[in-house]
């Protein structure tokens, strides 16, 4: 799992009724975009986190010209 701050990150639901959650990557902290990630929810909520297999990073593109940080 390789990551970038400004990437969001996507944990599937585990059980029945249990919903997706999003939440964007704020920081990474491990060596060459590797978790751990700091990750801040809808809710402004900020959490460390080394997300599992039910988990998915979502590349977001940085605009033209302009390299991600």
């Amino acid at each position: 799992m390789e990551a970038h701050a400004g990437d969001r990150l996507l944990m599937h639901g585990r059980t029945v009724g249990q919903h997706d959650r999003v939440a964007e990557i704020i920081e990474v902290l491990g060596d060459g975009g590797a978790p751990p990630y700091r990750l801040r929810f809808p809710d402004g909520h900020e959490h460390l986190m080394s997300p599992g297999p039910d988990s998915v990073v979502q590349h977001i593109e940085a605009p033209q010209g302009r390299q991600p940080q």
